[in-house]
């Protein structure tokens, strides 16, 4: 399990270096995981097994990740208060950009994965 979590904090202190360098227009750890995602894309035997444990120990300590964002809340809740209606336009404009970059990145996986299927079927029958 070290190896795992040593490659998913390299990820993202590599996306975090990237965001910082090059001022990518992308949290570091976001980009951090776009390169963790191409590595498993593109070398899946290059991953270490217990990967998944890693990732599994991390999703069920993900309630204490969000302590520091709902303190930051706590703290700033009179600036909350006068700003709600911008907040209310990002959070409603921000879920629906995730749901419909989520159905072009599906739409997108299940025609290629369709694609190659036909293809490994037309040279089956050859």
């Amino acid at each position: 399990m070290p190896v795992a979590l040593l490659l998913i904090f390299g990820c993202q202190l590599a996306g975090e270096m990237l965001h910082r360098v090059f001022r990518i227009p992308m949290p570091g750890p976001v980009t951090g995981m776009l390169i963790l995602t191409l590595i498993l894309v593109r070398k899946p035997a290059a991953v270490p097994e217990d990967l998944a444990t890693a990732a599994r120990v991390l999703l069920q300590s993900l309630g204490l990740f969000f302590v520091p964002a709902g303190v930051g809340v706590v703290a700033n809740i009179e600036l909350i208060r006068q700003q709600w209606m911008p907040i209310c336009v990002a959070l409603v404009g921000s879920t629906c950009l995730s749901l419909l970059a989520t159905a072009c990145t599906v739409n997108f996986i299940r025609s290629r994965s369709q694609h190659r299927l036909n293809t490994q079927e037309a040279s089956a029958e050859k």
